[in-house]
């Protein structure tokens, strides 16, 4: 498997990851047509130097994603946080060890970036995903809470 940083191309299998694997809240939509929202989501991303959105590949096919961000944070002394968000592996590629291999390749990138920890959420109708970060040593450690916001 080869990671590289997602180009607005691969925006389309991106959004199908993602909405193949959604639970609650709003719901992506992957058309097409491929709504313009997606495209200005991503020049955001690209044009942060703190986030990265990623793809995994295995013989030129995109099979995974996640979004990394990089916190600066005045806690623990000026410490980095590395933060993962939109975790998927295609539903014909689980339980192949590939979601494990793109879990710790995230990590190297926080420790280049000199993150004191990592972060993530996952829904708590995950069940699954949670056995998942648990056998790969991640520790529930705090209760998440979201807010929706309606637009003005």
């Amino acid at each position: 498997m080869s990671y590289r940083e997602a180009t607005a191309a691969d925006l389309p299998v991106i959004i199908r990851l993602l909405a193949e694997d959604q639970i609650g809240g709003r719901k992506d939509d992957p058309g097409p047509p491929l709504d313009p929202v997606y495209a200005a989501a991503f020049a955001a991303i690209d044009a942060d130097p703190n986030q990265r959105l990623i793809v995994a590949e295995i013989d030129g096919a995109v099979i995974g994603t996640m979004q990394l961000s990089f916190l600066p944070g005045l806690l623990n002394r000026g410490a980095w946080r590395g933060q993962i968000e939109a975790v998927r592996i295609a539903a014909d590629r689980r339980s192949q060890g590939l979601g494990e291999q793109l879990i710790a390749w995230a990590l190297e990138r926080f420790r280049e970036r000199g993150c004191f920890m990592a972060q993530l959420t996952s829904n708590n109708d995950r069940v699954a995903a949670h056995r998942f970060y648990e056998r790969l040593g991640w520790q529930k450690s705090h209760a998440g809470f979201k807010l929706y916001l309606e637009a003005h």
